[in-house]
């Protein structure tokens, strides 16, 4: 009880400071345009303070649930480049995945088995038939919210590693998208020029793939043996 109550703590004065001290109206992409300049200048003169200090800051956001990772990860291609700014939210991403995760697990099992008990049970059921082939698809399907799988999964008897590795992959061809767009940032107007619906259901149809496959395989598998049988 008391490991509980000192994370609740820390989770609730780390989100205290962040709405109060306005960090996250930084983390918009008005401010990123009209800071882009000034940001790259920043980078090129500090480039590993400016590394650790955005690593760190996109672990915090994603690991607490608090809105801006999508400017983040705009930003990250923005500021530091594609190659350099994929690396760093590719990792920063999935570690705060894990590390939200695993607070769910630890904190809010009640809570959010009220809350998303329809997505629970999908989910369970899910990860019973398909495990890693399923985590992975709803990682690769850009409708499932981030945040929300992150929750959801702390509930799951899916280990922390294979959640891990299994996110990092899932979320990698989405992570590269929006790095990219970055690079772009001229272009883009809102986040919502990011993801076009033909980019969405291509995503969707390239994460549902290995899913579809597996259960392709295991009913011809089942198929044959019944013919065999007869």
């Amino acid at each position: 009880m008391t490991k509980k109550l000192v994370i609740v703590a820390v989770v609730l004065i780390v989100a205290a400071v962040f709405y109060s001290s306005g960090v996250g109206d930084y983390l918009t992409l008005s401010y990123l345009k009209s800071a882009h300049t000034d940001a790259v200048a920043y980078v090129g003169a500090n480039p590993l303070s400016a590394s650790v200090g955005f690593f760190s800051l996109y672990v915090l956001v994603t690991a607490l649930s608090l809105p801006g990772a999508a400017v983040m990860t705009v930003a990250a291609g923005a500021i530091f480049g594609l190659i350099w700014g994929l690396a760093m939210v590719s990792f920063a991403s999935t570690v705060g995945a894990t590390a939200a995760m695993l607070i769910s697990r630890t904190l809010l099992g009640d809570w959010v088995q009220r809350r998303f008990a329809g997505q629970l049970y999908s989910v369970n059921e899910g990860l019973k038939r398909d495990g890693t082939f399923y985590l992975f698809s709803i990682r690769m399907v850009p409708l499932f919210p981030f945040f929300i799988v992150n929750l959801v999964m702390g509930l799951t008897r899916i280990s922390a590693w294979q959640f891990y590795w299994v996110s990092q992959l899932g979320m990698f061809a989405g992570t590269i998208v929006f790095v990219f767009a970055g690079t772009q940032l001229a272009g883009i107007s809102s986040l919502g020029d990011v993801l076009s619906p033909g980019l969405i259901a291509a995503l969707s149809l390239l994460g549902l793939f290995p899913l579809l496959a597996r259960k392709s395989i295991g009913w011809l598998r089942s198929n044959r043996h019944a013919g065999d049988a007869s």
